[in-house]
Protein backbone atom coordinates (compact mmCIF):
# COMPACT_ATOMS: atom_id res chain seq x y z
CA UNK A 1 0.00 0.00 0.00
CA UNK A 2 1.13 3.54 -0.75
CA UNK A 3 0.52 4.67 2.82
CA UNK A 4 2.85 1.94 4.07
CA UNK A 5 5.69 3.07 1.81
CA UNK A 6 5.40 6.86 1.79
CA UNK A 7 5.23 8.19 5.33
CA UNK A 8 4.69 11.87 6.14
CA UNK A 9 8.32 12.13 7.19
CA UNK A 10 9.36 11.00 3.72
CA UNK A 11 7.07 13.46 1.98
CA UNK A 12 8.33 16.36 4.09
CA UNK A 13 11.84 15.77 2.76
CA UNK A 14 10.81 16.18 -0.87
CA UNK A 15 12.05 19.35 -2.54
CA UNK A 16 10.98 21.07 -5.74
CA UNK A 17 7.80 22.60 -7.12
CA UNK A 18 6.76 19.81 -9.51
CA UNK A 19 6.57 16.04 -9.22
CA UNK A 20 4.86 12.91 -10.54
CA UNK A 21 4.25 9.48 -9.06
CA UNK A 22 2.73 6.16 -10.08
CA UNK A 23 1.25 3.12 -8.34
CA UNK A 24 1.87 0.17 -10.63
CA UNK A 25 -0.64 -2.46 -11.64
CA UNK A 26 1.33 -4.18 -14.44
CA UNK A 27 -0.70 -4.91 -17.57
CA UNK A 28 2.18 -4.95 -20.07
CA UNK A 29 5.78 -6.12 -19.85
CA UNK A 30 6.93 -7.70 -16.58
CA UNK A 31 6.68 -6.94 -12.88
CA UNK A 32 10.38 -6.18 -12.49
CA UNK A 33 11.59 -2.97 -10.87
CA UNK A 34 13.13 -2.01 -14.23
CA UNK A 35 9.61 -1.40 -15.52
CA UNK A 36 8.46 0.61 -12.52
CA UNK A 37 7.21 4.05 -13.47
CA UNK A 38 7.87 6.86 -14.02
CA UNK A 39 10.17 6.40 -17.04
CA UNK A 40 12.78 8.97 -18.03
CA UNK A 41 14.57 10.03 -21.21
CA UNK A 42 17.38 12.55 -21.23
CA UNK A 43 16.71 14.00 -24.69
CA UNK A 44 15.08 16.31 -25.41
CA UNK A 45 14.86 18.50 -22.32
CA UNK A 46 14.67 15.57 -19.93
CA UNK A 47 11.17 14.09 -19.86
CA UNK A 48 9.69 11.91 -17.12
CA UNK A 49 6.40 10.11 -17.76
CA UNK A 50 3.85 7.97 -15.94
CA UNK A 51 0.98 6.30 -17.74
CA UNK A 52 -2.22 4.48 -16.85
CA UNK A 53 -3.60 2.33 -19.66
CA UNK A 54 -2.67 0.06 -22.54
CA UNK A 55 -1.39 0.87 -26.02
CA UNK A 56 -2.93 -1.57 -28.49
CA UNK A 57 -0.28 -0.83 -31.13
CA UNK A 58 2.73 -0.85 -28.78
CA UNK A 59 4.57 -3.56 -30.72
CA UNK A 60 4.42 -1.76 -34.06
CA UNK A 61 5.30 1.53 -32.38
CA UNK A 62 8.36 -0.04 -30.78
CA UNK A 63 9.55 -1.18 -34.20
CA UNK A 64 9.03 2.23 -35.80
CA UNK A 65 10.77 3.94 -32.89
CA UNK A 66 13.82 1.75 -33.46
CA UNK A 67 13.90 1.71 -37.26
CA UNK A 68 12.62 5.18 -38.14
CA UNK A 69 13.10 7.33 -35.05
CA UNK A 70 16.37 5.68 -33.94
CA UNK A 71 15.24 5.32 -30.36
CA UNK A 72 16.24 2.30 -28.30
CA UNK A 73 13.85 0.89 -25.71
CA UNK A 74 15.14 -0.80 -22.57
CA UNK A 75 11.95 -2.63 -21.52
CA UNK A 76 8.77 -4.16 -22.90
CA UNK A 77 6.60 -1.58 -21.15
CA UNK A 78 4.16 0.32 -23.34
CA UNK A 79 4.70 3.30 -21.04
CA UNK A 80 8.29 3.52 -22.25
CA UNK A 81 6.98 3.33 -25.80
CA UNK A 82 4.60 6.21 -25.16
CA UNK A 83 7.36 8.26 -23.54
CA UNK A 84 9.66 7.83 -26.52
CA UNK A 85 6.91 8.75 -28.96
CA UNK A 86 6.34 11.95 -27.00
CA UNK A 87 10.08 12.62 -26.77
CA UNK A 88 10.51 12.14 -30.52
CA UNK A 89 7.67 14.52 -31.33
CA UNK A 90 9.05 17.07 -28.86
CA UNK A 91 12.45 16.71 -30.55
CA UNK A 92 10.83 17.37 -33.92
CA UNK A 93 9.68 20.76 -32.66
CA UNK A 94 13.27 21.95 -32.89
CA UNK A 95 12.59 24.47 -30.12
CA UNK A 96 14.97 25.29 -27.29
CA UNK A 97 12.17 27.01 -25.39
CA UNK A 98 8.86 25.45 -26.51
CA UNK A 99 5.65 27.28 -25.66
CA UNK A 100 2.49 25.59 -24.42
CA UNK A 101 1.15 25.70 -27.98
CA UNK A 102 4.32 24.00 -29.24
CA UNK A 103 3.91 21.23 -26.68
CA UNK A 104 0.27 20.75 -27.68
CA UNK A 105 1.40 20.29 -31.29
CA UNK A 106 3.69 17.48 -30.13
CA UNK A 107 0.80 15.91 -28.23
CA UNK A 108 -1.34 16.03 -31.39
CA UNK A 109 1.34 13.94 -33.11
CA UNK A 110 1.28 11.49 -30.20
CA UNK A 111 -2.48 11.11 -30.66
CA UNK A 112 -1.95 10.35 -34.34
CA UNK A 113 0.50 7.56 -33.55
CA UNK A 114 -0.74 5.99 -30.31
CA UNK A 115 -3.82 3.79 -30.17
CA UNK A 116 -5.55 2.43 -27.10
CA UNK A 117 -6.22 3.64 -23.57
CA UNK A 118 -4.05 6.15 -21.78
CA UNK A 119 -4.09 8.75 -19.07
CA UNK A 120 -0.66 10.40 -19.04
CA UNK A 121 1.31 12.79 -16.85
CA UNK A 122 4.76 13.96 -17.96
CA UNK A 123 7.27 16.31 -16.37
CA UNK A 124 9.28 18.29 -18.93
CA UNK A 125 12.38 19.53 -17.15
CA UNK A 126 12.65 23.29 -17.11
CA UNK A 127 9.23 23.80 -18.68
CA UNK A 128 6.37 22.29 -16.69
CA UNK A 129 3.87 19.48 -16.22
CA UNK A 130 1.90 17.95 -19.10
CA UNK A 131 -1.16 15.69 -18.90
CA UNK A 132 -3.40 14.22 -21.60
CA UNK A 133 -6.13 11.61 -22.02
CA UNK A 134 -7.03 9.19 -24.81
CA UNK A 135 -9.76 10.33 -27.26
CA UNK A 136 -12.24 7.68 -26.09
CA UNK A 137 -11.91 8.56 -22.42
CA UNK A 138 -11.15 4.93 -21.62
CA UNK A 139 -8.90 5.83 -18.69
CA UNK A 140 -9.89 8.52 -16.19
CA UNK A 141 -7.92 11.72 -15.59
CA UNK A 142 -8.96 14.60 -13.35
CA UNK A 143 -7.32 17.74 -12.04
CA UNK A 144 -7.78 20.08 -9.12
CA UNK A 145 -6.28 23.15 -7.50
CA UNK A 146 -5.56 24.68 -4.10
CA UNK A 147 -4.16 27.87 -2.66
CA UNK A 148 -0.40 27.81 -2.12
CA UNK A 149 1.32 29.26 0.93
CA UNK A 150 2.58 32.18 -1.15
CA UNK A 151 -0.95 33.02 -2.28
CA UNK A 152 -0.58 31.45 -5.72
CA UNK A 153 -2.36 28.44 -7.17
CA UNK A 154 -1.12 24.85 -7.11
CA UNK A 155 -2.46 22.17 -9.46
CA UNK A 156 -2.65 18.40 -9.22
CA UNK A 157 -3.60 15.79 -11.85
CA UNK A 158 -4.60 12.24 -10.92
CA UNK A 159 -6.50 9.17 -12.09
CA UNK A 160 -9.00 9.44 -9.24
CA UNK A 161 -10.68 12.31 -7.42
CA UNK A 162 -9.78 10.93 -3.98
CA UNK A 163 -6.10 11.61 -4.66
CA UNK A 164 -6.99 15.29 -5.05
CA UNK A 165 -9.41 15.70 -2.15
CA UNK A 166 -7.18 13.67 0.15
CA UNK A 167 -4.37 16.14 -0.50
CA UNK A 168 -6.47 19.22 0.10
CA UNK A 169 -7.17 20.05 -3.55
CA UNK A 170 -10.52 21.24 -4.87
CA UNK A 171 -11.70 19.38 -7.97
CA UNK A 172 -11.76 21.56 -11.09
CA UNK A 173 -12.98 19.00 -13.63
CA UNK A 174 -12.11 15.87 -15.57
CA UNK A 175 -9.61 16.14 -18.39
CA UNK A 176 -11.72 15.71 -21.51
CA UNK A 177 -11.08 12.82 -23.91
CA UNK A 178 -8.54 14.06 -26.47
CA UNK A 179 -7.59 17.04 -24.32
CA UNK A 180 -4.17 18.04 -22.99
CA UNK A 181 -3.36 20.39 -20.13
CA UNK A 182 -0.02 22.02 -19.37
CA UNK A 183 1.07 23.77 -16.18
CA UNK A 184 4.11 25.97 -16.74
CA UNK A 185 6.82 26.99 -14.28
CA UNK A 186 4.77 30.02 -13.26
CA UNK A 187 1.90 27.69 -12.31
CA UNK A 188 -0.22 28.98 -15.18
CA UNK A 189 -2.73 26.47 -16.53
CA UNK A 190 -2.99 25.96 -20.31
CA UNK A 191 -5.60 23.65 -21.89
CA UNK A 192 -6.17 22.53 -25.46
CA UNK A 193 -8.47 20.07 -27.21
CA UNK A 194 -5.78 18.37 -29.30
CA UNK A 195 -8.10 15.95 -31.12
CA UNK A 196 -11.87 15.65 -31.35
CA UNK A 197 -13.31 13.22 -28.78
CA UNK A 198 -14.39 9.89 -30.19
CA UNK A 199 -17.16 7.65 -28.89
CA UNK A 200 -16.99 7.76 -25.08
CA UNK A 201 -16.09 4.24 -23.97
CA UNK A 202 -14.83 4.24 -20.36
CA UNK A 203 -13.32 1.02 -19.05
CA UNK A 204 -15.99 -0.76 -17.01
CA UNK A 205 -13.35 -2.21 -14.70
CA UNK A 206 -12.61 1.29 -13.39
CA UNK A 207 -16.11 1.32 -11.90
CA UNK A 208 -16.26 -2.38 -11.05
CA UNK A 209 -12.80 -3.00 -9.62
CA UNK A 210 -9.94 -0.52 -10.05
CA UNK A 211 -11.30 2.69 -8.51
CA UNK A 212 -11.83 3.43 -4.86
CA UNK A 213 -15.54 3.47 -3.96
CA UNK A 214 -15.47 7.11 -2.86
CA UNK A 215 -14.00 8.32 -6.16
CA UNK A 216 -15.96 10.30 -8.73
CA UNK A 217 -14.99 9.78 -12.38
CA UNK A 218 -16.54 11.79 -15.20
CA UNK A 219 -19.13 13.07 -12.69
CA UNK A 220 -20.17 9.51 -11.83
CA UNK A 221 -19.93 8.22 -8.27
CA UNK A 222 -18.05 4.90 -8.23
CA UNK A 223 -19.98 3.78 -5.14
CA UNK A 224 -23.37 4.60 -6.66
CA UNK A 225 -22.45 2.98 -9.98
CA UNK A 226 -21.56 -0.27 -8.17
CA UNK A 227 -24.76 -0.11 -6.17
CA UNK A 228 -26.85 0.37 -9.31
CA UNK A 229 -25.03 -2.40 -11.16
CA UNK A 230 -25.84 -4.68 -8.25
CA UNK A 231 -29.48 -3.69 -8.42
CA UNK A 232 -29.61 -4.36 -12.17
CA UNK A 233 -27.93 -7.71 -11.66
CA UNK A 234 -30.42 -8.64 -8.95
CA UNK A 235 -33.30 -7.94 -11.34
CA UNK A 236 -31.86 -10.48 -13.78
CA UNK A 237 -31.36 -13.23 -11.24
CA UNK A 238 -34.76 -14.32 -9.94
CA UNK A 239 -34.62 -16.23 -6.71
CA UNK A 240 -37.01 -17.97 -4.39
CA UNK A 241 -36.66 -17.92 -0.67
CA UNK A 242 -38.42 -20.70 1.14
CA UNK A 243 -39.90 -20.49 4.60
CA UNK A 244 -37.58 -21.04 7.45
CA UNK A 245 -38.66 -23.17 10.34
Amino acid sequence: MVRDVFMNRHMMKLVGKFGIGHVRYPTAGTSSSAEAQPFYVNSPYGITLAHNGNLTNAESLAKSLYIEDRRHLNTDSDSEVLLNVLAHEMQNLGKTHPTADDIFEAVKAVYRRCEGAYGVVALITGHGLLAFRDPNGIRPLIFGKRMAENGGTEYMVASESVALTGSGFTIVRDVKPGEAIFIDLNHKLHTHQCVAPKEYTPCIFEYVYFARPDSIMDNISVYKSRLRMGEKLADKIPCRVGRRS
